[in-house]
């Protein structure tokens, strides 16, 4: 198991960085990610500064289907590098390394990332690195957009209130970016 981020290590920090609906979503009903489309036409200084800090992704199997054809591209291809699939099932594919238990995808991407981020890519991903105490940091990218139905940021049924820490608060155009520390113990 990977041992959280703590200050003054020069350990990789796990990071979710998603984009999700002013309404909470992440993704439109069946996975639909098109909505996405020409949300990002400006340039937003804090997704540069990420996209620099990013030293491995992981990812899950639903976030892997849709990559596959892109062969290791994530970020519309503006970011290279080692790219780490949470499955039992899935068929590796160029660009990917496929480790069936998250906890070891977990700690392949930190010993890939150095003291870059480690940042994971999909939903059910991210609650799952949460639930594990993997999960140090979330930059959420809010659009203004109403989905109404789809997947949520963090789906927990019946799960309990987690406050998190604010790191930055800015916005870039229509964007707002909300980036958050979680509490060592959350």
């Amino acid at each position: 198991m990977v041992t959280p981020y703590t200050e003054g290590t020069t350990m990789a920090k796990v990071l979710y960085h998603i984009t999700m609906s002013l309404d909470g979503f992440v993704a439109a009903p069946g996975d639909d990610m098109t909505w996405l489309s020409g949300l990002h036409a400006g340039p937003n200084p804090v997704v540069e500064r990420v996209l620099a800090g990013i030293g491995a992704i992981v990812m899950g199997h639903n976030t892997y289907a849709p990559a596959t054809t892109a062969e290791g591209e994530v970020y519309g291809g503006r970011w290279r590098g080692p790219i780490f699939v949470v499955s039992r099932s899935a068929e590796p594919s160029p660009g990917f390394t496929v480790v069936p238990e998250l906890e070891k995808a977990v700690s392949s991407a930190a010993e890939a990332a150095g003291d870059g981020y480690v940042a994971v890519l999909g939903a059910a991903t991210a609650r799952r690195c949460w639930e594990a105490g993997l999960l140090d940091e979330v930059l959420v990218h809010v659009a203004p957009v109403l989905l109404g139905d789809g997947v949520r940021l963090f789906d927990r049924a019946g799960g309990e209130a987690v406050r998190l820490e604010a790191v930055e608060l800015s916005c870039s155009g229509p964007i707002l970016n909300a980036w958050y520390r979680v509490p060592c113990g959350q």
